[in-house]
């Protein structure tokens, strides 16, 4: 083998640079079928998803590693240590394994402290959303200072020296471009906090719009009217963001509660207001069944009873399409079943009020709807406490530190989901 050996090293520069080019060739694919292969299957058997998500940056990096190393082996075999090329060369190879090394930490963090931190958090509340990012983000860049403050020292520049001779001339440059600056920070802000996502709907300053972008200098929002409005990252950081709909990043529109009060004249029979309202939302194509929709007696106003009815339309693009829907289908069942809505009138003396609805009639589906409602009341009431019943269970659920992801955050939206059921019933009774 020593001879062997002895033949390989007394060949000519080209030769030997052609056989370590072969090894390090030799050597990713190896490692392709010998450790990545593998290693996936292993990571695909597993409940969890941070590993599968790691097994990818791991794997390139691994690559990176085999074939810049490969490259410093082989410099080190044919030209000698101590020569000016190697001389020359070996910083810039320390500084790649330095950084290398730190781009395999800060991608282990990114995807390994959420999942210790959502194993280890308390989950006696359905409302726990994971890990803080602010955290991850903090590490990662201590992590990055120190890879890359090691790595210019190899290069033999001074970090600490550096960014002190820069410190003046940062000042002036801060002070030139404060407002730019400050966009550039709350942007990262924005990402660290994450108040919205592009498609959600969100309020700012009372104008309504769908997230189209989130940039490093702004946020630009699309209105009802197809209008494009510009904000500034520093407007938006210091103004109150009401995010009425989650659009979802990954581009499936999110539902969002539907809420009409109508009115109708006191002379109107309770029952037979609610089990009307009430239908027309059954029959509303855009209003789903779960959560149920509900019809709720709200006030007792000055010229009229006033209703309020609550429903889910799955897709918030679709809202003003649903309530133009329940509102023309309303003036059009009230006129059928002889509800009337309060406007000003006026009446003259002497002149005979006239009904225009059959009054036999509509004393008839007031009796039915009587009985609909006893009947509603009594399941309204078994939905509440079967409801308040699965909420305690998936809190008790919610603590058992061994349930995967995919399951305990169907069980989080569940309970979200619930909750919203139970604070719609409380109000109804309050």
């Amino acid at each position: 083998m020593s001879g062997i050996i002895e033949q390989i090293n007394s060949l000519d520069d080209s030769v030997r640079l052609a056989i370590a080019g072969i090894g390090i060739l030799m050597a990713i694919v190896l490692s392709r079928f010998l450790i990545v292969r593998p290693w996936l299957k292993i990571v695909k058997m597993t409940s969890a998803e941070w590993d599968d998500e790691l097994h990818a940056p791991i794997s390139n990096r691994l690559y990176s590693f085999i074939l810049i190393g490969g490259i410093h082996f082989s410099l080190n075999w044919i030209f000698p240590e101590d020569g000016e090329l190697m001389t020359t060369v070996s910083p810039f190879f320390s500084v790649f394994y330095i950084l290398l090394s730190t781009s395999l930490a800060s991608v282990s963090i990114r995807h390994i402290i959420p999942a210790l931190s959502e194993r280890f958090s308390d989950k006696s509340s359905v409302t726990v959303s994971g890990s803080n990012p602010l955290i991850i983000f903090i590490l990662r860049a201590a992590l990055w200072f120190g890879g890359i403050y090691l790595a210019l020292s190899e290069m033999g520049i001074e970090l600490l020296g550096l960014l002190a001779s820069l410190a003046v001339f940062s000042i002036i440059i801060g002070l030139a471009m404060q407002q730019t600056l400050g966009n550039i920070v709350n942007s990262f802000m924005l990402a660290i906090d994450q108040p919205f996502e592009v498609g959600d709907r969100i309020e700012v300053d009372g104008m309504i719009g769908s997230v189209a972008s989130v940039g490093i200098l702004s946020t630009k929002i699309l209105t009802y009217e197809e209008t494009l409005v510009v904000i500034p990252n520093n407007t938006l950081i210091n103004s109150t963001v009401i995010n009425h709909a989650r659009g979802g990043g990954d581009g499936v529109a999110r539902r969002i509660s539907l809420v009409l009060d109508i009115g109708v004249e006191y002379g109107e029979d309770v029952d037979h207001v609610k089990y009307t309202l009430l239908q027309l939302m059954r029959e509303c194509p855009y209003v789903i069944d779960k959560p149920n929709p509900r019809v709720l007696l709200n006030e007792l106003g000055d010229f009229a009873k006033v209703f309020r009815m609550y429903g889910w339309v799955k897709d918030y693009s679709d809202e003003w399409v649903a309530k133009d829907w329940m509102l023309k289908s309303i003036d059009e069942r009230f006129s059928q079943e002889g509800i009337v809505i309060p406007y000003p009138t006026a009446l003259h003396i002497g002149m005979e009020h006239k009904s225009t609805v059959n009054q036999r009639k509509k004393n008839a589906s007031v009796r039915l709807a009587r009985m609909q409602m006893i009947k509603e009341d009594k399941k309204l009431k078994e939905e509440r406490e079967s409801a308040r019943a699965e909420l305690e269970e998936i809190k008790e659920r919610l603590k058992d530190i061994e349930l995967d992801k995919s399951e305990r955050t169907l069980l989080e939206e569940t309970g979200r989901d619930l909750e919203k059921i139970i604070s719609m019933f409380e109000a109804g009774d309050d």
